[in-house]
């Protein structure tokens, strides 16, 4: 039986053997040290796992006190005694830790099963088999929540919405009505879906401004993952739709008829305008800003704070604002730090000249 193990009030079985069969690696060192926890590497302790991705984390193993490290098969880490602390070798250390780290993870405490008595429940919404329901949870007519489906307390469900399978809704998120959420969605905390684009017209004479009715809905894929804060609007006409399996961080803006492509990553900060379309496997880091009707294709990344201003072709990146194609904004880039050393150079020319 493997040493028992503490972590966040629950009992693990967790070894330097057990964990290096569970990732499939190769073991160079004790297979009976107990492992109760993750850390990185700077800060891990004796009774811990960390993780070595590249030559210059290899370096600094031989100072750390992990008791244990997943490493990519080709790095050497330094100052290794086989004897006392153990290395676990994998294709790649950043993806075998992402399973390490789902075994060490707490359970996050879901609603009692059932329905919670102080949720509000609209006698013609169905409700499936083994839901959690947390209180004060409001679901109106005509919604369908599927099997297994959590909702944590104060969420908000309008009429006609759908929630497929094994979806998770946080606290106090809302899903505006006839929006429709697939299958293992997770929305975290007051994510809000459904609300109105942001669609407005000057009136004939200019003395006010008009609001351009959204009467479109979203559409959520299998396998969506909506960070806190974020929010996804309605189409004007026809749905925003968020493919399977897209990732969208904290704090997030996905404006009206945006057609977001399966496998995107969007990072925190983001603000995407109406009707920009993301191909597959798309990525675009923090702090990103596109400009409405934009085209994205299949693979292309945007580097953080980039300001996305026209299309970008598949496979591209692009960097800065006005955002452009990578190699070129890098020279361009460094070209203006020399532009002081010419400047000086160039008056330095002028004085010579006139002297």
């Amino acid at each position: 039986m493997d040493d028992a193990a503490v972590m966040g009030g629950i009992t693990t079985n967790f070894t330097t053997g057990s964990l290096a069969q569970r990732v499939n690696g190769e073991l160079r060192g004790p297979d009976n040290l107990p492992i109760v926890g993750v850390n990185a590497l700077v800060d891990a302790s004796v009774d811990q796992i960390t993780f070595i991705g590249n030559s210059e984390h290899a370096d600094q193993w031989a100072d750390a006190k992990a008791g244990a490290a997943l490493v990519t098969k080709g790095i050497e880490p330094k100052g290794h005694d086989p004897t006392s602390r153990a290395l676990i070798f994998v294709p790649q250390a950043e993806l075998a830790m992402i399973e390490l780290l789902s075994a060490f993870k707490p359970q996050t405490p879901a609603p009692e099963p059932g329905v919670h008595p102080s949720a509000s429940i609209h006698s013609d919404a169905i409700i499936g088999k083994d839901v959690c329901i947390g209180p004060h949870v409001s679901i109106e007519r005509g919604s369908r929540i599927a099997d297994a489906v959590i909702l944590y307390a104060g969420v908000r469900i309008y009429a006609d919405v759908t929630i497929g399978e094994r979806s998770v809704v946080h606290a106090n998120a809302v899903i505006r009505e006839r929006c429709q959420i697939g299958r293992n969605v997770v929305l975290h905390q007051n994510v809000s879906i459904g609300a109105d684009g942001f669609g407005y017209q000057p009136s004939a004479d200019g003395s006010t401004i008009l609001k351009v009715p959204h009467i479109g809905t979203v559409i959520i894929e299998d396998d969506v993952e909506i960070g806190a804060n974020s929010c996804v609007d309605r189409g004007k006409f026809q749905s925003t739709r968020i493919g399977k399996g897209t990732k969208i961080d904290n704090l997030c803006q996905i404006g009206h008829n945006c057609q977001i492509g399966t496998s995107c990553i969007v990072a925190g900060m983001t603000a995407i305008g109406g009707s920009v379309s993301l191909g597959d496997g798309a990525m675009l880091a923090g702090g990103v800003r596109v400009v409405d009707h934009v085209k994205i294709g299949k693979g292309a990344r945007i580097g953080a704070g980039g300001g996305v201003m026209r299309d970008v072709p598949a496979g591209e990146t692009h960097l800065g604002a006005p955002a452009g194609e990578s190699s070129a904004v890098l020279r361009q880039w460094a070209a203006i730090r020399k532009l002081p050393d010419w400047m000086k150079r160039i008056s330095q020319r002028l004085r010579d000249e006139q002297a």
